[in-house]
């Protein structure tokens, strides 16, 4: 067997940016170029939209002089590595396996193996921050780098614990000691590595010490945070006073009285966000009314999305004019995430801002900015608070799904549980997955409707799949679900999205499929999957051209869309019942660049390329969708989409047909 080719260069960007060549250091010159190189590494091998990379790394910069500077940027990243380094295809671009060799990617391999020797060899590399020496004055790429700079500490940090741990365990004292200082110089607040040094001092039969590195503790978090030791650390404390073994200490009953001299409002067990005036960074005082305008019209719309907790106008306007240090303000509102934003004024355009923020650790999550002329000041409001509404709830999802993953020990409640279903991937195994996690959800709340709605989704995609063990029970289920979860939640908007997909193929009503679909746009408008689900609802009752109207919209509210390969599948499968067989085609093209083993795309591409009489590339496209679906037929096609636009599917099923499916 072949062994893949060594890669040329070696990048490391654990601490400072170094690219080696076969020559030694290369000196890239510039640090958006590195920025760039950097980005697609972390990427890879995953393809990166154009559009995407210039607004991380030249977002201030008008269209025209953004895309300039791309191009640019591509040629001279050619010429340092090779022409074959960069793979692009059509909008997007990636970086050809075996070019790099970066220390951030074999960081995370030896983080998923896990043994002592690779969690050693992970904690080696992580010289310092994520690209410590790099800063771009760009919101998209501080905001992204923030993100990353976040969750390489984290994972380092676990590791170096983690580590310890194990060092303890075998009896290696002094080295569980050492791991725990190096993490406590990553992140002095880090309180299991506090703890692990006060383990690893009463092991070497420092008991005293290990008090005072207690007291010591409890004064840092006072004067750095202002909190008390957490409940783990007050426990482990109480047992060394009254010695008790460390490890018997660290594992006991947590029920320890919290002692605060103000308890803030505690956080909701969803997401919860305040939005705060936008700064006017102009001098015209009309601009400062339609900044808050902005605002304001955000909070209505952001109050509509029912799975979001969100702070009212008065008490986000006690914040106007000051400066804020966000931790403090998502303390005093107990809120989790901030939205802050700011409005300019350039000779006849104008510029606005957006950027969300954890108020909880200060990290940014998304950042965004929106141009238009200032004689159409009311129509770019409209957009700005359109464009925000949709992309804050699906950035809040993916922040959420983010934080829970590094919760060392997640409280398992109903809302938890929903978001480890949520965080499954588009698979089989992940589906099946994310039904047991939404069954112990609502064994903990049977009427929790958002996990009602969700497991009624899961049987719908595994019925659509092929994936059904079950058909008949499945589906039993599936519409039980559904029905339930539309009594319990008949004003939350994602339950409705939800519930009008299983409806419509589990249970065959396309009709009230669509009912569901547009009474969900009515309570939140600017949904980009409620968007998505409105395609498939038009199409199945044969209206493409109003499908793709809901595509275009979807597309235009959140044109940064982490699931937008969804929306671009449907809108593709719009386009070929529409007979635009060439745009059905693209858009097919651009979900596969997201989700090259989506089966509902496949199946789009090769009728498409079909009817286009592009018969070679129709036959690869079928190839790879019998790879996904070995036992897919004619037949059995016709079974899953029978409550489809009869026209519409009779067209469709002849595409698939000419492009080789067997009957």
């Amino acid at each position: 067997m072949d062994r893949a080719p060594t890669p040329k260069f070696q990048l490391s960007l654990l601490g400072r940016f170094e690219l080696t060549g076969p020559d030694g250091p290369v000196d890239l010159t510039s640090k958006k170029l590195a920025g760039l190189l950097a980005f697609l590494a972390c990427t890879a091998p995953e393809p990166q939209n154009r559009d995407k990379l210039m607004a991380l790394l030249w977002g201030s910069h008008f269209e025209a002089r953004a895309r300039q500077n791309l191009r640019q940027a591509f040629t001279r990243l050619r010429r340092v590595l090779g022409e074959g380094a960069l793979v692009a295809n059509g909008d997007t671009v990636s970086l050809r396996s075996n070019t790099i060799a970066s220390d951030v990617a074999r960081f995370e391999t030896l983080l998923r193996d896990g043994s002592r020797d690779a969690l050693n060899a992970a904690v080696g590399l992580y010289r310092d921050s994520l690209l410590a020496d790099i800063t771009i004055p760009e919101e998209g790429w501080s905001g992204w780098l923030d993100i990353q700079r976040q969750r390489f500490e984290g994972l380092a940090l676990d590791a170096m614990v983690k580590l310890g741990e194990e060092e303890l365990q075998i009896g290696h004292r002094e080295a569980a000691l050492r791991a725990a200082k190096r993490a406590l110089g990553v992140s002095n607040v880090r309180e299991d590595a506090h703890r692990l040094v006060m383990r690893a001092l009463v092991a070497s039969g420092r008991r005293a010490d290990a008090l005072r590195h207690y007291e010591h503790l409890s004064a840092l978090l006072k004067r750095e945070l202002d909190v008390e030791p957490d409940a783990a650390t007050l426990l482990l404390a109480a047992g060394l006073r009254k010695r008790v073994p460390a490890a018997q200490a660290s594992s006991a009953d947590l029920h320890v009285p919290y002692n605060a001299t103000e308890t803030p409002p505690p956080l909701p067990d969803r997401p919860s966000i305040a939005v705060l005036p936008f700064t006017n960074l102009g001098d015209d005082p009309e601009q400062e009314y339609f900044a808050d305008g902005i605002v304001e019209e955000i909070i209505t719309a952001l109050s509509r999305c029912s799975s979001l907790f969100v702070i009212a106008r008065n008490s986000s306007f006690t914040y106007k004019s000051k400066a804020v240090d966000v931790r403090q303000v998502g303390r005093e509102l107990g809120v989790r995430y901030l939205l802050e934003g700011s409005v300019r004024r350039e000779g006849t355009r104008l510029r606005i801002t957006g950027q969300l923020i954890d108020a909880t650790s200060g990290t940014h999550i998304w950042a965004d900015r929106f141009d238009g002329d200032a004689c159409e000041v009311f129509e770019l409001q409209d957009r700005v608070t359109a464009s925000v509404a949709a992309a804050i709830e699906p950035g809040l999802q993916t922040a959420e799904l983010l934080r829970l993953k590094q919760r060392p020990a997640p409280n398992l409640n109903a809302y938890h549980l929903l978001l480890r279903a949520q965080s499954h991937e588009y698979t089989e195994e992940g589906f099946a997955q994310a039904i047991c996690c939404l069954e112990q959800a609502l064994t903990i709340d049977p009427s929790y409707a958002p996990a009602l709605a969700m497991a009624a989704y899961c049987y719908a995609v595994r019925r659509q799949q092929g994936w059904a063990s079950n058909f008949d029970k499945e589906t039993a289920e599936g519409l039980r679900l559904a029905t339930r979860a539309v009594d319990l939640g008949k004003d939350d908007a994602n339950v409705l999205w939800m519930t009008s997909l299983a409806i419509r193929v589990l249970g065959a009503d396309s009709h009230r499929a669509r009912e569901l679909v547009i009474r969900s746009l009515q309570l939140n408008p600017n949904s980009a999957m409620a968007l998505t689900m409105a395609v498939w609802a038009e199409l199945f009752v044969g209206n493409p051209l109003q499908a793709l109207e809901f595509g275009r919209r979807a597309e235009r509210l959140n044109p940064r869309d982490p699931k937008a390969w969804v929306r671009d599948s449907a809108v593709a499968q719009a386009h070929l019942a529409a007979g635009q067989f060439e745009e059905a085609t693209n858009y097919a093209k651009r979900s596969l660049a997201q989700n090259p083993r989506f089966p509902a795309t496949l199946r789009v591409l090769a009728a498409s390329l079909a009817r286009l009489g592009r018969t070679n590339e129709a036959a690869s496209a079928m190839r790879q969708l019998l790879n996904e679906e070995p036992q897919l037929t004619l037949a059995k096609m016709h079974q899953r989409l029978k409550h489809m636009d009869k026209k519409i599917l009779v067209d469709y099923l002849e595409g698939l047909r000419a492009a080789g499916l067997p009957e």
